[in-house]
């Protein structure tokens, strides 16, 4: 009787741990029974199950890492690149999700990566190397992230979060025709550059240059037009004066002349006594006539 007791809540404890079940965060959790799925919508907690006839499966809810080997590839023009690459990737459906991988991460991994490899040998094929050195990195990942993400969602029961491409090495002799390619396109780009910049050097002196000669002509006219001005000024001022008192002129010009003529105190005049220009050194002004 001690015995069967005994069995008995051993068997009740078997069978009450076996039915309970805890759903942790970050988690979720699928209800099998006989291996068919009987409910997949369990939220974090505590929860209860049939012993022995049915079965939990539990799967991690976070974002997972899918980091490929490096793939070759070529682009449109048939030339090749390798391309190292890595995903995200997260579980959505839980019963599509167990139906084609059994649960398996690396089984789902394995799978995965045929799908991403093909969506990026499209995207590259498509392109151009040049295109693809130039930056079209973020266009092809998106593109790539999309068409993934349909196609794991319908065949895997994943979701595709995120595709990033690390890296693109090109082989020695494509790396060498590339470089070469662009830097003749920079060096033509330069000479373009330095040619527009003579010619416009050019233009612009060629500018200052008849500037400075308008300026010059203008300037030249402008002078001569105001030394024309003042000497028929100083032609009228000295007609009005000499027309006030012609003696004192005549006087004023005779003294002009003495100033000049022995200006350096050297020079030596031979003239007659009654010369006109010693009219007023000999008699005084107003006296000889």
């Amino acid at each position: 009787m001690k015995i069967a007791s005994a069995i008995v809540a051993v068997l009740l404890v078997f069978f009450g741990f076996n039915s309970a079940f805890v759903v942790h965060e970050g988690e979720n959790a699928l209800l099998l029974q006989f291996g068919r799925i009987v409910r997949t919508d369990y939220k974090p907690g505590l929860h209860f199950k049939l012993p022995v006839i049915q079965q939990v499966m539990k799967f991690d809810n976070r974002i997972l890492g899918l980091d490929a080997q490096p793939e070759r590839y070529f682009t449109s023009e048939k030339k090749s690149v390798n391309v190292d690459f890595y995903v995200k990737w997260r579980i959505a459906d839980n019963a599509a999700y167990y139906r084609a991988t059994s649960g398996d991460e690396l089984q789902a991994a394995q799978r995965l990566t045929p799908i991403v490899k093909d969506a990026l040998r499209f995207e590259f094929n498509s392109r151009q190397l040049e295109e693809l050195i130039a930056g079209g990195r973020k266009d092809i990942t998106e593109r790539v992230r999309q068409q993934t993400d349909n196609a794991a969602r319908k065949s895997l029961g994943i979701a595709v979060v995120d595709v990033r491409i690390k890296r693109i090495d090109l082989p020695d002799e494509v790396s060498e025709s590339v470089y070469k390619r662009m830097k003749a396109e920079r060096l033509q780009l330069a000479n373009e550059l330095r040619y527009t910049g003579q010619e416009a050097g050019e233009t612009i002196r060629a500018n200052a240059d008849r500037q400075k000669q308008v300026l010059l002509a203008d300037a030249n006219r402008d002078a001569t037009k105001v030394r024309g001005d003042g000497d028929a000024q100083a032609a009228a001022i000295y007609a009005q004066a000499y027309s006030q008192d012609p003696e004192f002129f005549a006087f004023y010009r005779s003294l002009s002349a003495y100033r000049k003529a022995f200006s350096d105190g050297k020079g030596v005049l031979v003239m007659k006594p009654d010369s006109e220009f010693l009219r007023y050194l000999n008699d005084g002004p107003g006296k000889q006539r």
